[in-house]
């Protein structure tokens, strides 16, 4: 049967090279059933060497497969980032990238031009325009002064026009990098292009209820929605580098505020273009063809793709020889209940979507004064913040990363920071009191740092004591917490709640002889020198103290009584 199939397969492919686009599309569909039956098992004859016919047949299929020295993973990077304007790309219709009108029902945001009616026109988006140059800036990208719109011409029942209005020749932006933190430094990963264009709908199977649909039920909601694709490189030699510049690029949007980037909403998907470098004992270097994983929306399925194709295309070329070359590249995508790819179809070369200008939008042109606006509009990013930080401040790696990670959190921590006067010393205490006290509040309210509504001046002052030592850590967390409920001076509240520590010497010594006499198992581990077991007698004092006491105060001074009797 497959041999049957690839004489077929190679009259229709002669025969489509005559300009004959049915005949091609019959060709690519034949050679789809034979790389099907492959994946099944089917196909004993070209796993056991049918030297002939591969070579009669299949002129990319190599004959011999040599031992292997060593192997090198390639992988690019397609990221699709749905853009949340308020409205879609080229129409007012909402667009449910937007917090405003996410989870509506489905059809429930189209117009006629999204259902594609005839006599209706396209109308560009220009803040869709200026998120994508922003981005753009970000990553360093030239941005074009003049590009147009194209026609990607192709059939599925999700995308109602036949075709889609994207950037071909001519993307917005281009040529950038991205310094990509690794252990002992940074790699430069390059950006090939960053282009806008417009989302397609989506089809499901299953009914309201969850109940199963044998049929595909096409909703239309996100077709149109703005949709900026960039396209790195093929700089990344491990799935952990793809998954570590996945989740910089992340947090870099949602700080840029171009994208909720909720990944499970499909606000941000992946798409890692992966082959792999085979150097072979003589020292020949054959590369297999590249396969590109569709739609990938966590950073697990990221990683868990690329390190199953990794294995999986060396296996293939051991089987069956086949190299990089025109027409070779496949589409899979990822089962993450099995945790394997799974082919989908030959993929298309830009010939075959038979791209053109579209005739009903002008270019876009990018002039100065614009163009500065948006410069100018652009923040100082994550990873300089970040650097900064660790810097100026002392912060450790993971406290610096935390709060940056949300954009109005960040501006809120330089906002205490700015209100405490400033400095190392203020940066430093004040992070790691959010990190800590504020993470632990805004957990528990189910809300951001931000959100708390604290203002910046009661976070300098409420820290400002705490230096001083005259709060103790609890009674800071409980300070905190009041100012969340509403805003009041720190010291107002510190003395109402008898929240400020005590000085008193005579206090202090009649608590520490009380926990000593109420732990005296304790007191003489401590006199023995094994000193873990003095935290049982300082909590039995700050219990006493009502948390009123200085904790390291009384350290000292339970070691003084019982190491220096």
């Amino acid at each position: 049967m497959i041999l049957r199939w690839r004489i077929a397969s190679r009259v229709l492919q002669t025969l489509g090279s005559l300009r004959r686009p049915d005949l091609h599309r019959h060709h690519l569909r034949l050679q789809f059933a034979c790389r099907q039956e492959q994946e099944r098992g089917q196909d004993p004859g070209w796993r056991q060497g049918a030297v002939h016919q591969r070579a009669l047949y299949d002129p990319v299929v190599t004959v011999a497969s040599p031992a292997i020295r060593a192997t090198r993973l390639i992988v690019g990077l397609e990221i699709h980032v749905e853009l949340a304007t308020r409205s879609k790309m080229f129409t007012r219709a909402p667009s449910p990238a937007h917090p405003d009108w996410e989870g509506r029902p489905p059809n429930s945001l189209v117009d006629p031009l999204v259902a594609a009616l005839p006599g209706t026109l396209p109308v560009m988006n220009r803040r869709a325009v200026e998120m994508s140059v922003l981005v753009g800036l970000a990553l360093g990208c030239a941005i074009a002064k003049r590009c147009r719109w194209d026609r990607k011409n192709y059939f599925y029942p999700d995308l109602p026009k036949g075709y889609q209005i994207s950037q071909y020749d001519q993307p917005l932006c281009s040529d950038g990098f991205f310094e990509l933190p690794i252990e002992g430094g940074a790699k430069r990963i390059g950006i090939i292009r960053a282009h806008l264009e417009e989302d397609t709908g989506k089809l499901g199977h299953e009914l309201p209820g969850g109940f199963r649909y044998d049929g595909s039920l096409v909703d239309l909601n996100r077709a149109g929605t703005p949709l900026l694709e960039i396209v790195t490189a093929p700089d990344f030699g491990a799935a952990d580098e793809v998954v570590a510049f996945a989740q910089e690029l992340r947090g870099l949007c949602r700080f840029l505020g171009v994208t909720e980037g909720v990944m499970q909403k499909g606000h941000m998907r992946f798409e890692p273009n992966v082959n792999v470098s085979i150097t072979l004992q003589d020292g020949t270097e054959v590369r297999t063809p590249v396969v590109e994983v569709k739609n990938l929306n966590s950073f697990r399925a990221v990683k868990g793709a690329i390190e199953h194709e990794a294995v999986r295309q060396v296996e293939a070329w051991k089987r069956d020889g086949r190299v990089m070359g025109r027409g070779a590249k496949s589409t899979r995508g990822w089962d993450d209940h099995r945790q394997e790819t799974v082919l989908q179809r030959e993929k298309e070369d830009a010939h075959d979507y038979r791209y053109f200008p579209d005739p009903d939008l002008v270019p876009v042109e990018i002039g100065t004064a614009w163009l500065d606006r948006l410069k100018a509009e652009l923040p100082e990013l994550p990873l300089s913040r970040r650097a900064r930080y660790e810097r100026d401040y002392g912060l450790a790696p993971v406290d610096a990363e935390n709060l940056t990670a949300e954009r109005q959190d960040c501006l809120w921590f330089e906002a205490c920071v700015a209100a405490a006067g400033g400095g190392a010393k203020a940066g430093f205490a004040i992070g790691k009191f959010l990190r800590n006290t504020g993470a632990k509040w805004a957990n528990e309210q189910g809300t951001s740092l931000a959100g708390l509504g604290v203002r910046a001046e009661r976070v300098a002052e409420l820290v400002a004591l705490r230096e001083a030592n005259a709060v103790g850590p609890q009674a800071a967390d409980q300070i905190f917490g009041l100012l969340c409920q509403g805003d009041a001076s720190v010291s107002e509240l510190a003395e109402r709640h008898g929240l400020l520590q005590v000085r008193d010497d005579a206090a202090l010594d009649r608590w520490c002889q009380e926990a000593i006499a109420a732990q005296p198992q304790a007191a003489a581990d401590v006199a023995a020198g094994k000193m873990a077991a003095i935290g049982r007698l300082v909590g039995a004092v700050m219990k006493l103290s009502g948390g009123k006491a200085d904790a390291k105060v009384v350290n000292e001074r339970l070691q003084a009584r019982l190491r220096n009797p």
